[in-house]
């Protein structure tokens, strides 16, 4: 049984009767409330008991990953009622609207993680225009790639973020760009992008992201900055680049990290946190793979 929730509309929650819900009782081990997804929201579940779901509707896109648990799960929706065993790697995909209630026999994990439709639709420059991309229902299918990038995402947050937003910013458009052209009902044409960014575009992009290096930098905004849908934007810089938006923001930040060191006015973690890494930790680890010495070293 679900309870009543408010705020921002969470990974697990549903409408009923006109109000949000959970869609289980068992808390979330992990979640993206704090940390910005633009439109995308996950969470993990535990040992969710066997249990009944009534009526409910969808209002995001909705995946759902079972990780653990081998289960005999019941489902009705648009007026059909199925049975299947499902075990670890079984797939729903629900589209946003999609109304259903279930059931299943045994102690199940999961990770759920669902999309608002206008942010779907904007992942792509031939999408951007709508307000939602309609994607096909499926109750029960294996995916390795979703699968992959959900728990890619939830690794991230398990580890607390530690390199910032942008690389699960940066999932999540990879995700919702690999939806639209796998699952969508109607199926669009990809553009022909034969070279990479403008350079006046570029420039101006790889400038803000050296002056904004102490900040965590959202995705969204770089896209905006080059004029482009997040997707060709990622596609594209890496193509004038060589290397994804992420991996460029990180070296932006050792190059600032290595200029407050050269200061000798901060210490190691001092450093860590004015360049936006979540632990001292994992600061160093990025410095030695991309400096080949450790902070300490380098200060020698």
């Amino acid at each position: 049984m679900g309870s009543i929730t408010t705020g921002p509309v969470r990974a697990g929650e549903v409408l009923r009767g006109g109000r949000r819900v959970n869609l289980v009782s068992t808390p979330s081990s992990v979640s993206n409330r704090h940390v910005d997804w633009n439109g995308v929201a996950l969470e993990a579940f535990h040992n969710v008991p066997a249990c009944t779901i009534s009526d409910h509707e969808h209002p995001t896109h909705f995946l759902n990953l079972l990780t653990a648990g081998q289960i005999r799960a019941q489902w009705t929706t648009e007026g059909r009622t199925r049975i299947a065993d499902h075990g670890p790697g079984t797939l729903y995909l629900l589209p946003a609207g999609s109304r259903d209630r279930m059931s299943w026999s045994g102690p199940t994990s999961r990770i759920v993680l669902t999309i608002e439709p206008r942010s779907l639709a904007t992942t792509l420059d031939e999408t951007a225009h709508l307000a939602d991309v309609e994607l096909r229902p499926s109750w029960t299918f294996q995916d390795r790639h979703i699968t992959a990038i959900l728990r890619a995402l939830h690794a991230d947050l398990e580890d607390g973020s530690p390199a910032g937003p942008l690389y699960g910013q940066s999932l999540a458009v990879a995700l919702a760009h690999y939806l639209i052209r796998r699952y969508a009902v109607r199926i669009t044409r990809e553009p022909n992008y034969r070279n990479g960014i403008p350079a006046v575009r570029l420039n101006r992009v790889m400038d803000f992201m050296r002056q904004n290096s102490a900040k965590q930098t959202r995705l969204w905004e770089l896209a905006n900055l080059a004029g482009m849908s997040p997707h060709y934007f990622c596609e594209l810089f890496k193509k004038s680049t060589g290397v994804s938006p992420y991996q460029y923001s990180l070296r932006c930040r050792i190059d600032h990290a290595k200029n407050l060191l050269r200061s000798r006015q901060f210490t190691v973690g001092q450093v860590a946190e004015a360049t936006g890494f979540a632990a001292q930790s994992h600061f160093t680890k990025v410095f030695r793979r991309l400096v080949g010495v450790t902070p300490m070293q380098f200060l020698a």
